[in-house]
């Protein structure tokens, strides 16, 4: 989240805080100290964050354990979000990732509860050990409120997946669910605020800013599971630009100067072909000032031909999904489109997809 602030690292993991986090950790820590005193006030709300924390870290191992990086683990206003690199592969993998938060959150229920009663402790302690099972419970409850953003819409996305094939069905489902919730909470904050639902101004607003959470971050899925949906359905080759820099490697640098250079919007590079059109290399426009300009009739184009990273050479009929994927890994604006027998298809420009995505939008 940007602002956030790194701690260190846990497991491996970069851990940060944002600074929302510090208004709700001197609001816990007040609202407790008044009863059991500041530093102990302290100790409760960093213990309850390091169960917000518990429940995070479960979605994390279930993630590695599918060999999913997790990019961060952030403490923030709402709780606590784990930062994965990747969607998992399968339904299945899904379920487990959303899943382990709050099997986490109630093996600490069930943890601190048998504590409290077996070990016969009283006082502060018996409070303090109270208070973190009452915690665990509800953090784990809560969560599995069947909407996006929460475990429980997770959950629900993965068994939508599981029976429609679909992902993005899933998120959209579940996304649904997390605007209802989101709008309910609202609801339900405003009316307490208003005295329709007993008293409470305070907590009524605090519903209230749940539920318009819930409501926005849900409403984001949703959008962007209907852009992927979109992107799934059309391929590499629908965002090739008509106009694309290809020349041949035979010609010599005087003709390719001639015929594509001088007068015309010149292109930086040029992505190179063989007679058959096969794709063999790209050409920098720049590069040709290291030949001498009497030379450049008798000297090819193919000389001044470098490797294309295969790596970052997409086939025509790959998903503009997968397309856009590899853009944002690899940071670059524009990928080669080539046939399955390596024949060149023509450039994709990063900003041809979204071009082609809206005019797809707008026939709809």
């Amino acid at each position: 989240m940007n602002g956030s602030i790194r701690i260190g690292n846990l497991f491996g993991i970069p851990f940060f805080v944002h600074p929302t986090w510090f208004f709700i950790l001197g609001l816990v820590t007040l609202s407790y100290s008044s009863q059991l005193g500041l530093v102990l006030g302290l100790i409760i709300a960093l213990m309850l964050f390091a169960s917000v924390l518990a429940h995070e870290l479960g979605h994390s191992f279930a993630a590695i354990r599918q060999g999913i990086e997790v990019k961060s683990i952030t403490l923030f206003l709402f709780g606590g979000l784990a930062n994965l690199a990747e969607e998992s592969k399968t339904p299945a993998g899904a379920f487990w990732v959303a899943i382990a938060g709050p099997l986490v959150s109630f093996l600490l229920f069930g943890l601190f509860t048998i504590i409290g009663v077996s070990a016969g402790i009283s006082g502060p302690l018996a409070q303090i050990l109270g208070l973190l099972a009452y915690t665990n419970l509800a953090l784990g409850i809560f969560n599995l409120i069947p909407g996006l953003p929460l475990d429980g819409g997770n959950v629900l996305k993965a068994l939508v997946w599981k029976i429609t094939g679909n992902p993005f069905t899933g998120v959209i489902f579940a996304g649904r669910f997390g605007q209802v919730f989101g709008l309910l909470g609202i609801s339900f904050g405003l009316a307490i605020v208003s005295g329709l639902l007993g008293s409470g101004f305070a907590g009524g607003w605090w519903y209230a800013l749940i539920g318009w959470f819930l409501l926005q971050n849900a409403g984001r899925a949703v959008q962007y599971a209907r852009l992927q949906d979109q992107l799934t359905n059309l391929k590499a080759e629908e965002a090739i630009n008509p106009n694309s820099p290809i020349v041949l490697e035979s010609i010599s640098l005087r003709k390719f100067a001639n015929d594509y250079v001088i007068g015309k919007d010149v292109w930086r590079k040029f992505l190179v072909i063989d007679e058959q059109g096969r794709l063999v290399g790209e050409m920098a426009v720049d590069d040709m000032r290291s030949v001498a300009t009497d030379l450049w009739p008798f000297t090819p184009v193919s000389e001044l031909t470098k490797p294309v990273d295969r790596t970052k050479v997409v086939t025509a009929n790959e998903s503009l999904l997968d397309v856009a994927k590899l853009i944002e890994q690899t940071n670059v604006t524009e990928l080669p489109v080539v046939q399955a027998d390596g024949v060149l298809v023509g450039l994709l420009e990063k900003e041809a997809i979204a071009k082609l995505l809206e005019s797809k939008l707008q026939k709809r």
